[in-house]
């Protein structure tokens, strides 16, 4: 059979006409049977916070989904400084909890703060000097209770001597071979811990003894585990119930060093920049300073937000 060319091109464009309409048909289909966004991930607010916060937020977390079911939280911990380059480097984080407020104001001046959000204090965090109770030392009970004291210095109950009368003489003390602080490059808790060492006249003694821990939690690990004898730790990880029962904690006077203020930062990629907001702001709030307080943290300058 011949075919002229008028009929092939009758046939051409019949054929193309019925695949055009199955392609419609298949893609009406394909969007059709699309899962729908998930609320969750709409409300969702990914957190980047320091580790001696780690015990305060799982309560403050735990109160705020309470009165805010549709947003989902997840907290990551670690060093401020480490989160610093990776925010800096684009790490996809809602909301930054730093253990300082250089941190954040860096990140807010170098661009990676959102828009519409300053750094913001929440918290005024404290250092103790922490020994274990089988090292032969021990603080008074009642200093123990001293949660609003400027500074603490916490003494495992094993160290063998008396935190009050001894002092930060207990690190010159020939059994603490090992004395454990978080890193002071990139841990502001690791940096005060330099501060008071140095401030104290103790520094060049005991440089050859530290133990640099990744965060402040590591630092404290290091001590609780008896790989260190002693460890300058937050007070807020000195408080909880795993290092009270193991050990004791002295106070350091405020002048010795710098004032912890810490605050948090909106960035810049939140995809959802009003939850991570109404985050900071119940933190920072008289409901959530009232837990952070039970911590062992005070508000910056010592004033009630």
């Amino acid at each position: 059979m011949i075919y002229n060319d008028s009929y092939l091109q009758y046939f051409f464009n019949r054929k193309m006409k019925s695949s055009a309409r199955y392609i419609k048909l298949w893609a009406m289909m394909f969007f059709i049977l699309l899962p729908a966004p998930s609320p969750a991930q709409n409300g969702s607010v990914l957190v980047a916070a320091a580790s001696s916060m780690k015990f305060a937020f799982d309560e403050l977390i735990l109160k705020f989904k309470k009165e805010n079911p549709d947003i989902s939280i997840k907290v990551s911990y670690g060093s401020s400084g480490n989160f610093f380059s990776q925010i800096a480097n684009g790490a996809p984080y809602d909301i930054f909890f730093s253990a300082d407020m250089e941190y954040p104001q860096r990140l807010k001046s170098e661009g990676h703060g959102h828009s519409d959000h300053d750094v913001f204090p929440y918290a005024m965090g404290h250092i103790v000097l922490w020994l274990p109770h089988d090292a032969g030392m021990d603080a008074e009970q009642e200093k123990m209770r001293s949660l609003l004291n400027p500074a603490v210095i916490w003494l495992p109950h094993d160290a063998g001597m008396d935190a009050e009368r001894e002092k930060i003489r207990s690190l010159l003390n020939p059994m603490t071979w090992k004395i454990a602080i978080a890193n002071p490059r990139h841990a502001p808790y690791g940096r005060a811990a330099i501060e008071v060492l140095k401030a104290l006249k103790v520094f060049e003694r005991v440089q050859s003894r530290l133990v640099m821990g990744e965060n402040v939690s590591q630092a404290a690990q290091f001590a609780h585990t008896r790989a260190a004898q002693a460890s300058i730790i937050a007070l807020s990880l000195a408080l909880t119930s795993k290092m009270k029962s193991t050990g004791s904690f002295w106070e350091i006077p405020a002048e010795f060093y710098q004032p912890i203020d810490q605050g948090h930062l909106i960035l810049k990629g939140s995809r959802n920049p009003s939850a991570a907001d109404s985050l900071g702001r119940f933190i920072a709030g008289k409901r959530g300073q009232k837990i952070l307080q039970r911590y062992g943290f005070s508000f910056p300058g010592g004033e009630s937000p």
